[in-house]
């Protein structure tokens, strides 16, 4: 994605993602993001959809869906 976007289009192209609708995952860089929106503008819109996200390494994996979220191992 084009980093000059402003905050709120970045972020509604991230949960506009095929993947996204699909209920499936998504990721993006976490420098992208702070820099971009922000850790707490993201949160809160997370908190809205119900969703979660993990961080790994220098990447957000975002889970578009309701369900919970367990590390396996």
């Amino acid at each position: 994605m084009p980093h000059h976007l402003p905050p709120d289009l970045w972020m509604q192209r991230i949960f506009d993602a095929k993947a996204a609708r699909q209920g499936q995952v998504v990721r993006r860089s976490l420098r992208d993001l702070e820099r971009v929106v922000g850790r707490a503008a993201f949160e809160q819109e997370l908190r809205r959809r119900g969703y979660h996200a993990v961080l790994n390494g220098d990447q957000v994996v975002i889970f578009c869906n309701n369900d919970p979220v367990r590390i396996w191992l």
